[in-house]
């Protein structure tokens, strides 16, 4: 027996149906509406004024901020405010920025096209204020499927511009090179980038040189895959299991 109403945040930017989808949850005699916007700004702006229970939040949304920027933004204010998101994307981009945001616990992949069925959805947040975690299969999988495909194909972890210097790198030029081919006055934007690079590939944490790092840049862009090196320098590859194995190069 649940007598105690939820107090919601819908973040939606679809006109027609924030309204019916708010209207559908309060119908439940299990939710209070507690606002209904359109944009990640708003619902930041939202929760700032006063938290509510739990957010249902899609993840394309109107304005800057998309559904994940968004929630990232929230929980940096409230760490465990419950986020329950749905979404039609299917987009790698969307898979890899759920992963490195650390906030998939609490997922529900519902089609719009479903019109967000109501008996759908209230489970999912009762589970979320519980602190319990559901994902839907059907993304768990792409997630699995987005990670190894990011681990076998490094440069799937960079941004545009972060390719271009590692591909520079790789073939042996120099940071004040790079800062000219690619029109920068500092070539520190280059040792920026060179560091933002690092992390992303893991080797922030393995080479304490910078210029071993720099090496396994050039190593792996030749490769064309992944390689994590341990400790005593030995370098690690991954399995068709999704295993770090030893190997040789």
């Amino acid at each position: 027996m649940h007598s105690t109403l939820i107090s919601l945040l819908l973040v939606e930017d679809n006109d027609r149906l924030r309204p019916t989808l708010a209207a559908g949850l309060e119908a439940t005699g299990a939710i209070r509406p507690a606002g209904a916007v359109a944009s990640g700004e708003e619902a930041l702006a939202h929760c700032m004024a006063a938290a509510p229970d739990a957010i249902l939040m899609d993840v394309q949304l109107a304005g800057t901020l998309n559904g994940i920027e968004a929630a990232v933004a929230i929980r940096r204010e409230y760490p465990r405010l419950p986020i329950v998101f749905y979404s039609i994307q299917d987009d790698d981009a969307y898979y890899r920025a759920f992963r490195r945001s650390g906030i998939l616990s609490h997922y529900a992949y519902v089609r719009k096209s479903n019109f967000l069925l109501p008996q759908m959805i209230l489970p999912l947040l009762r589970d979320a204020i519980a602190g319990r975690s559901f994902i839907d299969p059907e993304i768990e999988a792409r997630v699995h499927e987005v990670r190894r495909k990011d681990e076998q194909s490094p440069m799937a972890l960079l941004e545009p511009n972060e390719q271009a210097v590692a591909h520079m790198l790789a073939q042996g030029m120099s940071n004040e090179q790079i800062a000219a081919r690619m029109g920068f006055r500092d070539k520190r934007t280059i040792s920026r980038t060179n560091g933002q690079i690092y992390v992303a590939w893991g080797l922030n944490d393995t080479a304490a040189d910078e210029k071993v790092a720099r090496t396994r840049v050039v190593i792996i862009v030749r490769e064309g895959r992944l390689i994590q090196w341990d400790t005593d320098g030995t370098p690690h590859i991954l399995d068709e299991r999704g295993a770090w194995i030893p190997c040789e190069l």
